[in-house]
């Protein structure tokens, strides 16, 4: 379950990655320019005299804020961005500038786009490349398609939970505890459905941070694990079983009229493996089956699905997706080595620290690979 406030990643990300890094080794250093920005004139008859690196104080002289981009003016091709920049504010732009065109596009509020004089920096100097935006158009075909992966799973999901409550029905532990995992892991592919599923997916999904264990309101995979796992009786569970069952048919009949924000099919491959790492890496939501590592497998199947998807679109646009897939392939074997022969899986926390300190590092280098994408598949205007 994604947990986290959802965020809307700025285009900026697509230079800023790798400009914090660079600002720092060469020590903030770089041309400074102060260029005035309004509804008239956009960055009026500003100038760059030579590639390099260079810091933009932009500042914004009209009575609204806006978003300002550093264009390249023929493709339309996005080099840095400031997404909210205030009435009668600076913000600095830092970027490696390289030979080629570049202007500024600016977009107030309550004013058409307009875009400035065009500035070209001679040479063969190679910086910052101009990322092509992503269009809402672009992400129809994707969207569609994971409405329909998100369709086919729920239908899946509602055979194995059913299935799930008749072993309770039957008083039948050692059958629920293995289909308890086996539906679990469906409904961990789903992830960037979550925020879509509104309140059905705290009803299915829900930690009980917040209500504690013993709290009769909690429901869902979690409370049921619980029992499982802590001894409870298949009788005090059963309900539980029937709500989980019940709730999962409930949201695949509503799923038609629900929408997937288009932005969320970019920001999800990111914050999926987030998630992981803070809640299932950490054993924060082993409830007592010790099988978070199978959740982190099924959401590494989660991030696949959202690439596949995304991958025309990134292909030309991120030189950093091999990378990406690298070491997705290396955190999943990772992982897997923790399955073990007789089905069960090693707890994060009986791993053997060279084990739990490789998965995390491949983790978190999951996450750095990742993270331009939410900012590349944002959508925008044609």
């Amino acid at each position: 379950m994604l947990s986290v406030a959802m965020r809307k990643v700025s285009l900026l990300t697509i230079a800023l990655l790798a400009v914090a890094t660079s600002l720092t080794a060469c020590g903030g250093s770089g041309a400074s320019n102060t260029i005035s920005l309004n509804n008239a004139s956009c960055g009026g008859t500003w100038t760059l005299a030579k590639p390099g690196w260079h810091t933009f104080d932009l500042y914004n002289a009209n009575s609204v804020g806006g978003e300002v981009d550093l264009i390249d003016p023929k493709t339309g091709g996005i080099y840095a961005e400031i997404d909210q920049l205030g009435p009668g504010t600076t913000q600095t732009m830092s970027l490696d500038v390289g030979s080629g065109r570049y202007a500024f596009r600016c977009l107030f509020e309550d004013t058409d786009p307009l875009t400035g004089r065009t500035v070209t920096v001679p040479g063969h100097v190679k910086g910052f490349a101009a990322t092509v935006p992503v269009t809402y158009n672009d992400l129809l075909g994707p969207d569609k398609e994971y409405q329909a992966y998100v369709a086919a799973g729920l239908t899946t999901l509602v055979g194995q939970t059913g299935t799930l409550d008749s072993d309770l029905q039957r008083g039948n532990l050692a059958a629920a505890r293995r289909d308890w995992l086996t539906a679990h892991l469906t409904y961990e592919t789903l992830g960037a459905a979550y925020d879509a599923f509104g309140s059905f997916d705290d009803e299915i999904d829900g930690r009980a941070d917040a209500l504690g264990v013993t709290n009769p309101k909690w429901t869902g995979f979690y409370r049921i694990e619980y029992g499982l796992w802590h001894g409870q009786p298949a009788s005090e569970l059963t309900p539980y079983a029937n709500e989980l069952a019940a709730d999962v048919r409930s949201l695949q009949a509503a799923w038609p009229t629900m929408e997937i924000p288009l932005i969320d099919i970019g920001l999800r491959t990111h914050e999926i493996m987030e998630n992981a790492l803070e809640f299932q890496l950490t054993g924060h939501d082993d409830y007592g089956s010790g099988t978070t590592l199978a959740t982190v497998l099924a959401n590494i199947q989660g991030t696949r699905e959202l690439l596949s998807l995304l991958h025309p679109l990134l292909v030309s646009r991120y030189p950093g997706l091999p990378a990406v897939y690298t070491w997705l392939d290396r955190l999943q074997v990772l992982v897997e080595a923790q399955h073990q022969p007789d089905g069960t899986w090693v707890p994060v926390s009986q791993l053997p620290v060279s084990a739990s300190q490789a998965i995390d590092a491949a983790c978190g280098q999951v996450l750095e690979e990742l993270a331009p994408i939410a900012s590349i598949a944002e959508p925008r205007n044609a």
